[in-house]
């Protein structure tokens, strides 16, 4: 094991003063390799991350995802830099704002206006008061994971069950308002039976809220029956791409189905990791937004808008979806040629910008996902089920990954066969949900 003691003595001393340890739950270290994860980074570029003790790793999960480009992107640093220089907020707007607004509509034709926030789950509750406020309908029917929020979270408030097929599992929706019972209503994707029952039963649903796709294809015009439900109870559509946009194609990945909402959210790869989020609609439900107050001086700041332009036009400029989908594919028939080869059992999902898997060993499996972390560790890489491919990810790179993961592929079937995979580990197993920290 590389000499990692500087970021999980951070890690300790953070849990006693920031509630949870970190401001993302998807980057607390007890997600990963609990005791003994990295933690905290003094350096990324590309792929690359340099950890407090100077070791260098090669991360497949850019950020989670926010860094579609890769880490310290010149040329989104150089506009970044740019605006710092001149100054990033003053009493006058920020004249990207229109061009960001401008750029965002060309790309996206059935939209005509744009709002702005800074981070995703801000962004989608911005999304539901707009179509609350055109509606003066309360209730929203909804699918897939959508943020922290008061309207979201309501769902859990009649079943502490009910987001846990929507990504994130055991989430608590304490603090959340009790009279918000019944006003979050999920469905399941590709599942327009359930919608159509949920429909008929709540007559003041003003918003279907969902991610047009992140793990799989819409079926059977799934898209279309949706958006055909949203019109017959007067709801308003809201696609959620703060995920997957930008990955497939330039733009909203609902443009490949040809489904077009009444209001689309982006958010953090639109600007490769620098906080800006969008939410763009048509001008009808967007005017609503005059109706109710959204403000925030942070939204009016000029880094956001500056970074997503970049970002935006070196995915255009670049192609880069065409490079994810390559190195994407590389890596989704390496991991199942490794697999095979080793008879290790693994699933794997996703599209190939957006790769899951996960091992199939019953109550060991995420016993075996972390020894598979910390086996990758060990040869320098942050790995773990989920691979985010960004522009900066090279073959090389990739290939270099797969060899690692072929050798703890043998590994962990050896030690899973012999009943061996918690002797091998260092440290506990990761935690598998929202979990409270102490």
């Amino acid at each position: 094991m590389k000499n990692i003691k500087k970021g999980p003595a951070l890690w300790r001393r953070a849990k006693k003063i920031i509630p949870g340890g970190s401001q993302l739950l998807s980057k607390r270290s007890e997600l990963f390799l609990p005791e003994r994860w990295p933690s905290y980074f003094q350096k990324a570029k590309g792929v690359e991350i340099w950890d407090l003790d100077g070791n260098k790793y090669i991360d497949t999960c850019a950020s989670i995802g926010a860094c579609i480009l890769g880490y310290a992107d010149a040329e989104v640093n150089r506009e970044v830099k740019k605006v710092i220089d001149q100054g990033n907020t003053s009493t006058l707007n920020a004249p990207e704002e229109v061009e960001l607004a401008e750029l965002l509509c060309k790309l996206h034709p059935w939209a005509r206006m744009v709002r702005y926030a800074r981070g995703g789950g801000e962004a989608m509750a911005v999304a539901v008061r707009i179509a609350r406020a055109y509606t003066g309908k309360d209730k929203v029917a909804f699918c897939g994971y959508h943020g922290w929020q008061d309207w979201y979270l309501a769902a859990n408030l009649a079943d502490d069950k009910n987001l846990d097929e929507h990504l994130l599992p055991g989430l608590k929706s304490k603090g959340t308002p009790r009279h918000l019972v019944g006003t979050a209503l999920p469905f399941h994707y590709n599942n327009i039976e359930e919608l159509k029952k949920i429909a008929a039963a709540h007559k003041d649903i003003g918003a279907i809220v969902m991610e047009p796709a992140r793990d799989r294809e819409p079926q059977n015009n799934f898209l279309s029956e949706v958006k055909q439900i949203a019109r017959q109870i007067g709801a308003v559509l809201i696609f959620d791409e703060v995920t997957i946009g930008w990955r497939l194609l330039v733009g909203g990945i609902h443009l490949k189905y040809k489904v077009n909402p009444d209001i689309a959210v982006f958010a953090k790869g639109m600007s490769n990791g620098f906080p800006m989020a969008a939410i763009i609609g048509a001008e009808k439900v967007m005017q609503a937004a005059q109706d109710s107050f959204i403000s925030s001086s942070s939204w009016t700041e000029r880094i956001g808008p500056a970074a997503a332009l970049a970002t935006i036009k070196k995915m255009i400029n670049k192609k880069v979806p065409r490079h994810l989908e390559k190195i994407g594919l590389i890596f989704k028939a390496g991991l199942a040629e490794a697999a095979a080869a080793t008879g290790l059992k693994i699933n794997i999902s996703g599209f190939p910008q957006l790769i899951y898997f996960s091992f199939s060993y019953g109550q060991d499996s995420q016993a075996v996902m972390t020894l598979f972390t910390q086996e990758m560790l060990k040869r320098g890489f942050l790995a773990i089920g989920n691979i985010d491919v960004s522009y900066a990810l090279k073959e090389e790179q990739a290939r270099k990954y797969l060899r690692a993961a072929r050798e703890v592929f043998a590994i962990l079937k050896k030690a899973a066969d012999r009943g061996g995979v918690h002797k091998l580990l260092k440290g506990p197993v990761a935690h598998t949900k929202f979990a409270r920290l102490t």
